[in-house]
């Protein structure tokens, strides 16, 4: 395990000296260079910075990760998790650009992870599925699994619920959709089964209205929800269930997102390092522009890295070289995030009245994105 760790850290690239920048108080901006890959590294120390999830403005599926930093008033942020870009097996079923796994904003579940044959981007190592990056209560730096749990409670018995606020719900279960779902259609969250993304639609939905505590009746799955409602859908059996329910039924819902950590701020991604190793079976030749988090050890200090790559400005690195290039920086766990033309870095430089990205979108524009991590001082 030592002669592996040693090794990758060999590898990786060191920056040049002199190019740190302080952006704030905790928060140290520096350029990544050296050979074929370039891009750029925040370092933070959480005990005198925070951190949260950026989000798109209400009303958007997704934004600009500058334009989010912007409208947060933060420092400085990246983009966050793969996202459901693209329904090309799935004709008439619009994209809903929703994350694949958990979030959680300033201590409330947002989504749970949608299940693991569902998502975008790289295959999960085995045992990852839901795993997250972020801060707990304390503002320590920590990564863990989450796990939806939840239940629909009613006179007539209980339903459990698989979902939250996802692009996709496992085959036979129940989810639960309320106003942080944003303005994308719900229909994709009938497509697919847990095993494959391209699965086709099931024949067999349902879609209940609550407001209120109470059943207000059927509804279109691809609606605007009334103000203070939420929305359950089924499909197979979970739609069957639903169809138990009658006009004026009393529900009481609850949902949570369980582990060993409470989060106050927590996005998803893939494992890259785990307890200061990289994960087994890292992509180790197809080179790309990537995005990572990665954590050292106590969780005090994090590092927010972005490659380039794809034109004149690098060929970006694989999953296993970016692993390296966390373990040279001192991180102990790290995850890998949306990468490609989603990778982006925004930084409020110092005396500066906006942020501005610095890295070179490879699709030679910004990408918007329908979350990232944002740095406060």
């Amino acid at each position: 395990m030592l002669t592996r760790i040693m090794l990758a850290m060999a590898l990786a690239p060191a920056a040049p000296p002199g190019s740190d920048v302080r952006i704030a108080p905790g928060v140290v901006l520096r350029d990544l260079g050296g050979g074929r890959v370039t891009g750029s590294l925040l370092e933070v120390d959480l005990s005198r910075a925070r951190i949260g999830v950026l989000r798109p403005p209400s009303g958007a599926a997704r934004a600009r990760v500058s334009d989010m930093v912007n409208g947060a008033r933060a420092v400085a942020g990246i983009n966050g998790d793969f996202f459901d870009i693209s329904e090309r097996s799935h004709p008439g079923v619009p994209a809903t650009f929703a994350p694949d796994g958990p979030e959680v904003a300033d201590g409330r579940p947002v989504r749970g992870a949608v299940p693991d044959g569902q998502r975008f981007g790289p295959d999960a190592v085995p045992g990852t599925y839901g795993s997250v990056i972020g801060v707990d209560r304390h503002g320590v730096g920590r990564v863990a699994r989450l796990t939806l749990t939840g239940t629909v409670r009613t006179g007539n018995g209980m339903i459990r619920l698989r979902g939250l606020n996802q692009y996709a719900l496992p085959v036979g279960g129940v989810g639960l959709y309320t106003s942080e779902w944003g303005p994308s259609s719900r229909a994709r969250a009938f497509c697919g089964t847990d095993l494959h993304r391209n699965a086709p639609c099931s024949p067999d939905t349902a879609a209940v209205l609550i407001r209120d505590g109470r059943v207000d009746g059927t509804s279109d799955p691809g609606g605007r929800l009334p103000s203070g409602a939420s929305l359950l859908l089924g499909r197979d059996g979970g739609a069957s269930e639903l169809r138990s329910l009658r006009r004026g039924d009393k529900v009481r819902i609850s949902s949570t997102l369980t582990g060993p950590v409470r989060f106050r701020h927590a996005l998803g991604g893939l494992p890259l390092l785990r307890d200061g190793a990289p994960v087994p079976g890292l992509d180790a030749r197809s080179r790309s522009p990537r995005t990572a988090v990665g954590l050292a050890p106590g969780g005090r200090r994090m590092f927010l890295v972005v490659l380039d790559g794809r034109r004149e400005t690098g060929s970006g690195d694989t999953a296993a070289g970016l692993a390296a290039l966390l373990l040279r920086l001192g991180a102990r766990d790290a995850l890998l995030m949306d990468g490609g033309g989603s990778s982006t870095m925004a930084v409020r430089m110092p005396g500066k009245p906006a942020a501005t990205v610095r890295n070179t979108p490879s699709d030679g524009r910004e990408r918007p994105v329908p979350n990232g991590l944002a740095i406060y001082k």
